[in-house]
C-alpha cells in the first residue's frame, strides 16, 4: 500500500472511530472527574457508628445476622460484607428471595459491637450514584456496560490511529509545535496532536481498564461456570439444605486459618449467585496495599462448618480487580488520583478540540466545493487529509 492511500486509510479510521465515541467519551470523563475522588467524598460522609473504646468487644456475626432479620421479617439474607468507609459497620445485603434479580434489594447497616441497626443514607441517590451510573452503564444495565465496552474499543482504536498519523508528522517538525502565525483551526490542531500525545499513554490505559471493566458480569459468569461450578461439583447431587444453618462465626474462622495471611471481607449465603445451595462462599482478601486486590473465595459446607474448598482466583478475574482501581487512579492515594483527575481535564480538551477540528474542516470542506464545483470535492477531500498539517496550509 503507498503511503498516500495509508495516510488516508488511518484518517478515515481515526475521524470516525473519534466521531462515533467522542460524545459518549466526553460524559465518561465528565462524570469520572467526581468517581476519582470517592473515597475522599464518601469519607466527609458523617460516621454512622459512635465513637467506642477501641476494647469493645464485637457481637458475633451470627447474632447481626438475626438482628438484622428480625427488623426485617419478609426478606431473605444474600450476602455480609464490611464497609471500608464505615468503621465498625457490618452490613446486610437483604433481598425478598435469594432468586430475586440483583437489583431486588435492601441493605441494613449494623453496628458490630453493639448490634444496633444504623440509619444509613439511601444508597441508591445523591450525586454521586448518578454519576456512577452513568459511568458504567448509563441506567442501561448490562447493554448500557457492553455499548460503553465498545466505545472505549473504539476510544483505543482512534488513539492508535492518531499515532499513526502524528508520526510522520513529526518527522517533519520540532516536537510540540504551536503554529500560531497560521490559521485559528492549524493552531487548534496542533494543540489537539500535542495535547493527544501527552495523554496517550493515561488515555490507553484507562480507556483499556475502562473496557475490562465493562465486561465485569461477562468475566464473574466465565467464573461461575469454570472455577465455581469445578468447586461445588461434588455437591451437584447432595440432597437440599435443611433446619439451621452452621455458624458464620466459624466459616470465618476457618478461612482464616485456612489464609492467615488473608482478612475475610464479604460472604454469599447459600443459593446466591456466587455460592452453591450448600455452601456459605467466604471471600478473603489480601492485607496489604498491593494484595488487597487480590481475591480468593472459600467454600464453606453450611451444614457442617467445614472448608471443602478454597482457590486462587483465575488470572482473567485477577485481571478485573486489578483493573478496577487503576481506572480510577486508587493505587497511589490522592497525588495520583489529582494526576488522574489532570489528565482527564486534558483529555476533555483534546475531545472537544477534535469535535472543532471536525465541524471546522466539514465547513471549509464545504465552502470550497461550493466555489469549485462538485467535480473537485474528491481532490479537495484528498488535499484535506494529505496537506492539513503542512506549514504552507491554511484556511
Amino acid at each position: 500500500m503507498s503511503t498516500t492511500k495509508q495516510v488516508k486509510t488511518w484518517f478515515q479510521i481515526h475521524k470516525w472511530t473519534s466521531l462515533i465515541c467522542t460524545a459518549f467519551l466526553l460524559m465518561l470523563c465528565v462524570t469520572g472527574l467526581p468517581l476519582i475522588f470517592h473515597e475522599e467524598i464518601e469519607g466527609l460522609e458523617p460516621r454512622l457508628a459512635p465513637t467506642l473504646p477501641a476494647s469493645t468487644p464485637k457481637v458475633s456475626l451470627n447474632k447481626l445476622v438475626e438482628t438484622g432479620l428480625q427488623a426485617n421479617p419478609s426478606k431473605v439474607i444474600r450476602f455480609l460484607y464490611w464497609d471500608d468507609h464505615q468503621p465498625n459497620t457490618v452490613t446486610l445485603s437483604l433481598s425478598d428471595s435469594l432468586t430475586a434479580p440483583p437489583t431486588n434489594f435492601k441493605t441494613v447497616i449494623m453496628d458490630e459491637r453493639t448490634g444496633k441497626v444504623l440509619e444509613g443514607p439511601n444508597d441508591q441517590e445523591g450525586f454521586m450514584y448518578v454519576m456512577l451510573q452513568l459511568h458504567t452503564d448509563m441506567f442501561m444495565g448490562m447493554g448500557g456496560k457492553l455499548f460503553l465496552g465498545l466505545m472505549g474499543m473504539l476510544f483505543v482504536l482512534a488513539i492508535i490511529s492518531g499515532l499513526m498519523l502524528y508520526g510522520p508528522i513529526m518527522k517533519r517538525f520540532d516536537f510540540g509545535m504551536i503554529r500560531t502565525e497560521k490559521s485559528s483551526r492549524l493552531k487548534w490542531l496542533d494543540l489537539h496532536n500535542l495535547l493527544g500525545v501527552v495523554t496517550v499513554a493515561w488515555a490507553v490505559v484507562v480507556g483499556f481498564t475502562g473496557v475490562i471493566n465493562t465486561l465485569s458480569e461477562v468475566v464473574l459468569g466465565l467464573w461461575q461456570v469454570g472455577q465455581l461450578a469445578e468447586m461445588t461439583a461434588p455437591y451437584k447431587n447432595a440432597a437440599p439444605l435443611t433446619g439451621k444453618l452452621s455458624s458464620l462465626d466459624q466459616a470465618f474462622e476457618v478461612t482464616r486459618r485456612a489464609a492467615p495471611e488473608m482478612e475475610p471481607y464479604l460472604v454469599a449465603y447459600p443459593g446466591t449467585m456466587f455460592s452453591s445451595k450448600h455452601h456459605y462462599a467466604v471471600f478473603a482478601k489480601g492485607k496489604t496495599p498491593l494484595t488487597e486486590r487480590l481475591i480468593k473465595p472459600a467454600l464453606v459446607d453450611a451444614k457442617t462448618g467445614k472448608l471443602t474448598d478454597m482457590r486462587d482466583m483465575p488470572w482473567f478475574v485477577n485481571a478485573l480487580f486489578l483493573s478496577q482501581p487503576l481506572h480510577f487512579g486508587d493505587y497511589g492515594g490522592l497525588p495520583l488520583k489529582i494526576i488522574w483527575a489532570l489528565f482527564d481535564l486534558v483529555t476533555i480538551v483534546v475531545l472537544i478540540s477534535g469535535l472543532y477540528l471536525w465541524f471546522a474542516r466539514n465547513k471549509a470542506t464545504k465552502a470550497q466545493i461550493a466555489r469549485m464545483g462538485q467535480s473537485k470535492a474528491k481532490q479537495i477531500e484528498n488535499a484535506e487529509i494529505l496537506t492539513l498539517n503542512s506549514p504552507a496550509t491554511d484556511d
